[in-house]
């Protein structure tokens, strides 16, 4: 029993810390754009390197 004691204010303090830092993250901004990210890596900008015969 006391380790559930221990136990649930830790596992409380993490949850809110959790909520803490999505919220945080969506007032800064960080999921206003979602669509573009994927796509960068689908178009890469970069010039391909053409290949040494030899």
């Amino acid at each position: 029993m006391s380790v559930v004691l221990l136990m649930l204010p830790v596992a409380l303090l993490l949850a809110a810390l959790g909520v803490w830092a999505f919220i945080r993250a969506a007032k800064g901004g960080q999921f206003d754009d979602l669509d573009t990210p994927p796509l960068r890596a689908v178009f890469d900008d970069d010039e391909p390197t053409p290949r040494s015969k030899g």
